[in-house]
């Protein structure tokens, strides 16, 4: 199916942002995606793009994961030129937007990306679906998703010494015990309010302040949490040395936190 769009929306700014780590260029402006047990390849630019799903599954499935009901241009908007930095940033990522990922996924990606960057997640992450996945069905290659808590927690040795998390592999795998026991559940967590969620997160085995912050914004959708890591607090420190407003951007700071973070990543350095 084909849909169009005057919003902002720009494949290659979405995975390019560090909040996704499947991602998988396969063409110029085509990505194949896999989220949900199923795999998603899309492609186009310039607000015409192609996606090989249904109507149906498009409009149960992928309309929310890139969070089409939410107007960006509209949110974009609401940054005055007289906050230079963030305006310009924002002008830059032009097409950035949050997508709504699985919790669990999301959880346990960040949990194993600490102190990696994105090229090494991204290999960490495959070779955990490799190794504890389902191969997912109908696709010309070996595509996995992402394990269950259940498959992570019974895992072998081998299986994640295989993945080369280093120490973040214990905090991976008690993590799948603790949500394969039932201990915590998606359903329990986005019941939560923000404040409740990031303690509730907090709390877990491994799980520091920026992995929670991005489990927050990335997995359970809470668009006004503002997680920092270096690239933002060098930001923060440098061009708001009085403190970021964040009233005036309040319940979208996490969108004004991913045009800081790409800007300062890739649009300084261009």
């Amino acid at each position: 199916m084909v849909i169009k769009t005057q919003d902002d929306f720009n494949l290659k700014m979405i995975a390019d942002s560090g909040q996704c780590f499947r991602w998988k260029q396969v063409g110029k402006n085509t990505y194949k995606i896999p989220a949900f047990g199923r795999v998603l390849c899309i492609s186009g630019q310039e607000g015409n793009y192609e996606l090989d799903c249904t109507e149906q599954e498009y409009e149960t499935c992928w309309k929310r994961y890139f969070d089409m009901e939410n107007d960006y241009a509209s949110i974009r908007g609401r940054i005055p030129e007289t906050d230079a930095y963030l305006y310009h940033a924002s002008q830059y990522g032009l097409g950035i937007r949050i997508l709504q990922q699985e919790p669990w996924e999301t959880l346990a990606t960040f949990l194993l990306s600490q102190r990696k960057n994105i090229p090494a997640i991204k290999q960490a992450v495959e070779m955990l679906c490799i190794q504890a996945g389902t191969r997912i069905e109908n696709q010309d290659e070996e595509i996995y998703a992402f394990p269950t808590p259940e498959q992570i927690a019974g895992m072998s040795g081998e299986q994640m010494d295989a993945c080369r998390l280093g120490y973040r592999a214990k905090y991976v795998r008690r993590l799948g015990e603790i949500f394969a026991l039932g201990e915590l559940t998606v359903e329990g967590l986005s019941a939560l309010t923000d404040k409740e969620l990031l303690e509730t997160l907090l709390g877990l085995y491994g799980v520091g302040v920026k992995v929670a912050s991005c489990t927050a914004l990335f997995g359970f959708h809470r668009l006004d949490l503002f997680p920092r890591d270096v690239w933002i607090n060098r930001v923060l420190e440098e061009r708001y040395p009085q403190g970021f407003p964040y009233e005036e951007y309040a319940p979208y700071n996490g969108i004004m936190q991913q045009y800081l973070f790409y800007f300062r990543r890739l649009g300084e350095r261009s």
